[in-house]
Formats: C-alpha cells, sequence, structure tokens
C-alpha cells in the first residue's frame, strides 16, 4: 500500500536535497512498476485495436509535347499554349468535384465490401471473390449493412436486418436519395450467383471473380452503398504535392486502410486525367473536322449537281466543236471563281466569329481560323488564346469559388474578344477590297465570254461551277486528311514516373512506438504526480529534519518499525537493531540523570500529542532495557481512561493503580510480576469515573513515594498530553520526559503545542523519540540515532534480523547459497 513519507525537502527550499529527493522517489518503485504495467498494457490494447493506415503515391511529370507533323509547312495551327499554368492546372483538375466524379463513378467505389475482424470491420476491397453489378437506373439500399454468406459456389444467403421501417435508397443515375417501405425488419432470401435480384430496396447481379479461388464457400462478407457526393468529397482529399525543386512533377497519395483501393484509384485518376488532357489537346482538331466534314457533305452535293449538269449538256452534242475557240477566258474564269470563293469563305469565317464573339461565352468549340484558309497571325494566336482561357475558366469552376479568379479570367477573354473583333474588322476591310477586284475581273472576263456562241458559254459556265466545286472539295479532303494525322500524333502531356503500387511497405500508423513512448512517460508521470498530492496533502512528521526545524527540544533516539506481532521487541529480539535503538536511549538517559544529579531512585515519565504514537510499546521496552541490564524497574499505567499496558504480559487488569488511589489495595497488591526478571508492571485497573481527580490526590504522591522506596527506574505510562492534562500533573514526579512523536502520524502543529507548554514549564526536562521510523529513503535519514540504517551491509553479524524478507532478497540468498 502507498505510504505518505518523506518529502519535506519542499518545505526547506534553502537546503534543497536534489540527491535525496530521487533516492526518496526512487523508495516507490513498486508504484512506477504497476503505472508502467498499465500504460503499457492500455498502449498495447489501443495498438492492436486500431486499423493499420497505409500510404499509397504516384509521380507523374507534366511536359509539354510537340507533334511531330506540326512543321513550317503545315497549313493548320493548332496551339495547345504553353507550360506556364499546366502544373496548377493538372493539380486543380485532380482535386475538382467534376474529375473524382467520374473516377468514384468508373471504380463504384461508393460500394464498400467489407469483413467482419475481431475488433473492427476490414475494407475487403480486392479479397472480396466477388462484386455486384447494380442497376444505377434503380434504388439501392444505402448506409445499411447487406450480409452475404457463400453457401456453395453457386449459391449465396443475402440477409439484411432494417434499421428502421422506410429505409433510404439511393439512385446513382439521378444522384438521389429516395424512400422505400419494406414492410419487415429481416430479410433472408438464397440467391444464384449470376441472379438477377430485384427487390423494393435492392437491385442487383452478384458475379464471381474470374481470378477467385474455389475457397470461398461458408465465407461471410458485407455490402454497403454509399452516398456519391459523399464518396467523391472524400477523395477530393486527395494529396497533390509540386516538387519544389522540379515544377513539372507532381506526387499523388492517399492515406487509407486498403492499398489495393488506393493502388487503383492513384492509376485511375491519372489514366482518365491523361485521356481528358489528350481530348482537349485535341479539341482544336476535332472541331476542324467537324467543321471540315459538314463542308464536305455540301460541297459534294454541289459537285455532284455540277457533274450531272454536264453530263445532261453533252448528251447529244459534238462537244470538240463546242471547246474549240474562248479558252483562255474560260481558264481565267475558272482561276477568278477560286479566288472569289476563297475570299468569300473567309469572310463568312470572320463574319460567324464575330457573331460567335458578340452572342456566346464557351469557345472552346471553335474550329482553327485556318480552316478558312486564314493565315492571319494575330486571329490565329488569339481564337487559341480565347480558346484556352475557355477551357481554363471550366477546369476552375468545379473546385474554385473564387470570384476574383474567375473575373480575371473574364476579364482576359473580354481583352482578347475585342482585340479579335478589331482584327476581324481590319481584315474583313481587307478581304472586302480584294474580292471587289476579283468581280470586277470576273465581270469583264464574262463579258469576253459573252462574244462567243451561245453553246460555247453554256458550256464556260457549267464547267466553271464543276471545277469551283471540284477544287472546293480536293482542298477540304486534303485539310481533312491533315487534320486527324496531326490528332492522331497528338501526346498527352501527362507522363507517369511512377505509377502506384503496392510494394509491401506504405506503413503509416498507428503510431505503435510513439504509444508504447507515451504509456512509459504516463507511467512515469502518473506515479509521480500521485506521490506529490500526497505529499501536498500531508502534515505529519516525517523524519529527524521536521524535527529539528520544528523544536529546539533535543531528540534522544530513533525508533524503528517493528516487525513482530507484540510489543515486547527488546526481549523477544535482544539482538536485534530495534533493541540496540532503546538501549542507545537508555545510555542517553543515563547520561541525563548524571548531568541533573539524580541519584537514587529515578522516574521516567513517557507522552505523546495523542493516542497511537506509541507511548506504551517504548514505555515496555525501555524498561525491558532497564531490566535486563539487572535494574529492578517497574511500568506504571497511568493512562487510566484506556489502559492497555497489560495486554503484552498476559496479565489481568482487574486490580490496579486506580484500586491503591482510592484505598481499595496496598501497593504491594497492585504490583504483578512479569515474565522478565526484574521488571513489574501497575497495570491502570479498572477506569475510574474521575481520572484526573486520582492523578492529582495525594494517594497519587504517597504510591510515587513507595515506588522509589522499591524500585531503581519507575516508568511511568501516561495519556496524550494534547488530549488530556493528566500528563501534566504527572510531570512533578518525573525526573525526564519523554515525548514520543510518530513518523508519518504526529501532525507538525503538535510539536508546536509541545513547544508553548514547555515555555511555560508545565513540561520539564524533555527529550523526544522519534517512533516508527522505516529506514526507506522515502522516510529520511536518522543521522546515526537509530539503528540499522547507516550502517547497511555492515551491521551484519551485530543485529538480528528482526525485517521480513521481501521475494527478492529470499531469492537472492537462495541464489547465493548454491
Amino acid at each position: 500500500m502507498l505510504d505518505i513519507k518523506d518529502f519535506s525537502f519542499f518545505e526547506n527550499q534553502n537546503s534543497f536535497d536534489f540527491k535525496g529527493f530521487l533516492i526518496k522517489t526512487g523508495s516507490y518503485w513498486k508504484w512506477f512498476i504497476l503505472g508502467l504495467i498499465i500504460t503499457f498494457t492500455i498502449a498495447y490494447q489501443v495498438n492492436i485495436r486500431k486499423q493499420k493506415i497505409y500510404g499509397i503515391n504516384t509521380t507523374i511529370s507534366i511536359k509539354e509535347e510537340n507533334n511531330p507533323f506540326f512543321t513550317s509547312n503545315t497549313s493548320l495551327v493548332f496551339n495547345w499554349g504553353g507550360t506556364s499554368d499546366q502544373v496548377q492546372t493538372v493539380s486543380t483538375m485532380l482535386k475538382s468535384r467534376s474529375h473524382n466524379e467520374i473516377v468514384v463513378d468508373r471504380l463504384q467505389y461508393y460500394t464498400d465490401y467489407i469483413k467482419e475482424g475481431k475488433y473492427y470491420d476490414i475494407d475487403a476491397y480486392g479479397e472480396a471473390p466477388f462484386y455486384v453489378d447494380i442497376d444505377k437506373t434503380k434504388g439501392q439500399l444505402l448506409g445499411q449493412n447487406i450480409k452475404i454468406k457463400f453457401l456453395s459456389e453457386t449459391q449465396y444467403l443475402l440477409q439484411v436486418e432494417f434499421n428502421e421501417d422506410n429505409p433510404k435508397l439511393f439512385n446513382y443515375t439521378k444522384n438521389k436519395t429516395q424512400i422505400s417501405n419494406v414492410g419487415t425488419k429481416t430479410f433472408a432470401k438464397k440467391y444464384q450467383v449470376g441472379q438477377q435480384v430485384t427487390l423494393p430496396f435492392l437491385n442487383w447481379k452478384l458475379q464471381i471473380r474470374p481470378e477467385a479461388e474455389n475457397n470461398y464457400v461458408g465465407s461471410e462478407y458485407i455490402v454497403k452503398f454509399n452516398p456519391f457526393d459523399q464518396v467523391v468529397a472524400k477523395y477530393q482529399g486527395l494529396k497533390v504535392v509540386s516538387d519544389e525543386k522540379s515544377g513539372s512533377i507532381i506526387t499523388l497519395s492517399l492515406e487509407g486502410t486498403n492499398k489495393a483501393r488506393m493502388v487503383d484509384y492513384l492509376n485511375s485518376t491519372i489514366n482518365i486525367l491523361m485521356k481528358s488532357e489528350l481530348d482537349k489537346k485535341n479539341l482544336f482538331a476535332t472541331n476542324t473536322i467537324k467543321f471540315i466534314d459538314s463542308t464536305l457533305v455540301e460541297t459534294e452535293k454541289q459537285l455532284r449537281e455540277s457533274g450531272d449538269e454536264m453530263k445532261s449538256f453533252q448528251n447529244g452534242k459534238n462537244i470538240f466543236d463546242i471547246e474549240k475557240g474562248g479558252e483562255n477566258f474560260s481558264d481565267l474564269l475558272k482561276d477568278y471563281d477560286v479566288a472569289k470563293d476563297e475570299l468569300s469563305r473567309k469572310i463568312n469565317y470572320l463574319n460567324t466569329l464575330k457573331s460567335y464573339l458578340r452572342n456566346n461565352n464557351d469557345f472552346s468549340t471553335l474550329p482553327a481560323p485556318t480552316v478558312a484558309g486564314i493565315d492571319d497571325p494575330n486571329i490565329v494566336v488569339n481564337v487559341s488564346k480565347l480558346i484556352n482561357l475557355s477551357i481554363g475558366r471550366s477546369q476552375y469552376a468545379y473546385t474554385v469559388k473564387n470570384e476574383e479568379l474567375f473575373r480575371k479570367y473574364d476579364n482576359e477573354m473580354e481583352s482578347i474578344k475585342e482585340v479579335l473583333l478589331e482584327n476581324i474588322n481590319s481584315a474583313r476591310s481587307s478581304l472586302n477590297y480584294d474580292l471587289a477586284l476579283v468581280n470586277s475581273n470576273i465581270n469583264q472576263a464574262e463579258n469576253n465570254i459573252k462574244k462567243l456562241p451561245e453553246q460555247k458559254q453554256e458550256l464556260s459556265k457549267i464547267e466553271r461551277k464543276y471545277s469551283l466545286s471540284d477544287n472546293i472539295y480536293s482542298n477540304f479532303l486534303e485539310k481533312k486528311s491533315e487534320a486527324e494525322i496531326v490528332k492522331a500524333a497528338n501526346l498527352s502531356d501527362i507522363h507517369f514516373l511512377d505509377n502506384a503500387k503496392d510494394t509491401g511497405g506504405g506503413l503509416l500508423g498507428p503510431r505503435t512506438t510513439v504509444n508504447y513512448v507515451i504509456a512509459f512517460f504516463l507511467g512515469l508521470i502518473i506515479p509521480l504526480l500521485i506521490v506529490f498530492i500526497i505529499f501536498f496533502i500531508n502534515n505529519a512528521v516525517q523524519n529527524v529534519d521536521d524535527i529539528s526545524r520544528l523544536t529546539n527540544i533535543p531528540l534522544i533516539g530513533v525508533i524503528g518499525k517493528k516487525h513482530i506481532d507484540t510489543n515486547l521487541a527488546v526481549f523477544e529480539k535482544p539482538k536485534s537493531a530495534l533493541s540496540e535503538a532503546f538501549r542507545a536511549i537508555r545510555s542517553s538517559l543515563q547520561f541525563i540523570y548524571k548531568r541533573q544529579n539524580v541519584n537514587g531512585s529515578k522516574t521516567l515519565m513517557l507522552t505523546s500529542s495523542v493516542s497511537g504514537e506509541g507511548k506504551t510499546f517504548c514505555s515496555i521496552n525501555i524498561a525491558t532495557v532497564f531490566a535486563l541490564s539487572e535494574k529492578k524497574t517497574v511500568i506504571v499505567g497511568l493512562d487510566l481512561r484506556k489502559p492497555k499496558i497489560f495486554e503484552d504480559f498476559n496479565i489481568e487488569n482487574n486490580i490496579g493503580a486506580v484500586n491503591f488511589l482510592i484505598g481499595q489495595k496496598t501497593l504491594d497488591e497492585v504490583i504483578q510480576k512479569t515474565h522478565i526478571p526484574y521488571l513489574d508492571v501497575i497495570t491502570s485497573g479498572p477506569i475510574p469515573p474521575n481520572p484526573s481527580e486520582l492523578i492529582i490526590s495525594e494517594a497519587m504522591k504517597e504510591m510515587m513515594e513507595e515506588l522509589k522506596s522499591k524500585y531503581d527506574y519507575i516508568i511511568l505510562d501516561t495519556p496524550p498530553v494534547g488530549l488530556v492534562a493528566d500528563a501534566l500533573e504527572l510531570a512533578q514526579y518525573s525526573d525526564v520526559t519523554l515525548y514520543i512523536i510518530r513518523q508519518n502520524y504526529t501532525k507538525k502543529e503538535m510539536i508546536t503545542l509541545l513547544n508553548n507548554r514547555e515555555k511555560r514549564g508545565e513540561l520539564n526536562n524533555i527529550s523526544i523519540i522519534l517512533n516508527g521510523f522505516e529506514n526507506k529513503a522515502k522516510y529520511g535519514y536518522a543521522y546515526g540515532y537509530g539503528f540499522d540504517y547507516g550502517y547497511g551491509s555492515y551491521s551484519n553479524g551485530y543485529h538480528e534480523d528482526d525485517k521480513p524478507k521481501n521475494i527478492f532478497v529470499k531469492l537472492y540468498k537462495k541464489l547465493l547459497n548454491k
């Protein structure tokens, strides 16, 4: 049991003994060991009940890949832009809601596969031998455990225990919650693997994975459906970090309990992003191909009509005679028609672009200006910038709620639009001027053709139309082929450096080592705090230092703690250290008597502050050491209110000092012999109604005078002076007064009362005995007053060991004797 002992060094801060403090603290080693056992047990239990947390990462690089088919001779220009903001854009995309929605939906991570463990549920993704193919258009039971038990390789038992009558369902197509009425608390039914399950709360097919081993019969799993947006929000917490040394390197990492799930997610999110970025990179070419395809359809129709018209004209005519003459004018008109068509296409594109800029906000679907033959660098570059800004703004719209950022995008696009409109007006003016010149040339050539025969004119007209359509068709076919080559040759700017992979490591927690370190410190600190708390609330005398600080009354002895059942410690263990302590007190008393010139019979009174401090124990053993020296000694029990000195001598308390004091018995009749030679006892006798009056009576004086005539030493065992005044009345009969203080029992304020009594002369010739002292570091130092403390192993052979041996000492001695 924890004992309140000596930490009194705090009260004497001017002479703080740090070494003593360490030794005293160490004496409570059992409590520290117990504390460590408890804290380490708690840490172990915490560690085994926590799931292991792993970290998986992947590394990608972002590098602008130039299309190998872009040359100075390429007529179509597809500008992807620079890499200045690509890293930030990719980082934003990876954490965007829209991107993670695609990944979660593709992997169906809203479906959990769970296996029950001893302390917690285990994520069985990648381990479960099956998967469920759900009907996304119908509701699935939300947030409740759906138990699966395989009865055979082709049959399973489906069990659901409903928490409520109207459970929630989730429709993953509409991304909405629904309510279902199941009408039952428990559902259980057998199904075949691959069988369509159609229930009011569940719609799926359970399929066995191709790679699953045939050892899952009897296994039990849990399937659980989670809200789509909640799962997406979880994976939006993906950690994306750019390399400080190389800005184009990005590391993605996830933390969780299932490594297979994280590996699949990281690889999928990058693959989907790579495809998305490549699709955006090909957007220019895709839009251009669509524009060309629509133009080719119309041009092909015109070409077919011109061909049919040519055939119809040639039918039944000598075409060679008609073609003679006017060839120069016809060829010239064909060239003028081609030039006019090119100028008209450019003007039409510019008109369309102008209208689009004024009426739309999304510019990501614009075709390349070069598809219409526009090679003005100002228009080409600004259209490309506008498309890139429009794509960038749409990407940030899913993740960033920063109006300032959107305003920046809008301002930049507005500025480019204004510049483009000016460029369009300028280019269109130039093109209109060129078109007017071409039209003038065409009119002049047509006037010359009018001089030709009528059939020649008709043939020239048909040939012009056919030639123009054919030229346009060939030109667009060439541009389409070029656009498809460019699109096919495009490469993603995102590349895997290290794809996500389970290499067997990646353990992040729980931090078992840290928990054990914390347990170690708590196991030491908590007992230490308990010791401090006990110290601060304790006000009892602990050691010799306390006595020397509180009083000038001399200390003549320190008595150790007895380890036998009776109070006859000196008689039963005469060679013990405890006996030597009493002999030391006897020597000190003889010195005091000699200094006071006390001759003949000597009287010694023992008292204390309160009951329980060891007056009777000390009285008996001091009397015993005098008796063993063949001095006639008597113990007089004058604690008339609480007599107990008779118990250790196996004598009765039927008669005693009270009987003499009231005149019933003579002194010889109340004196009782003991089994200890030269030692007699006068017990207290029956408890009187007026003990104080008997103490101050003349009979008391008479008894003391008779005792002095019969004995060498008279030991008066008196009541506590702190409780009753009897001891003060008896002080007049004593030569020396011994005040008993018990370690960790007597309160310090009692010594202050003792000082006051000594100053008032109520007690004379006082000396103090410290009783019940244990020679442990936590109790302090005896400074030579006691017994074995201070000597340690050097007392071996001089004292009998009256102290019970603990298990460690017994084991040590047993080993030595082998």
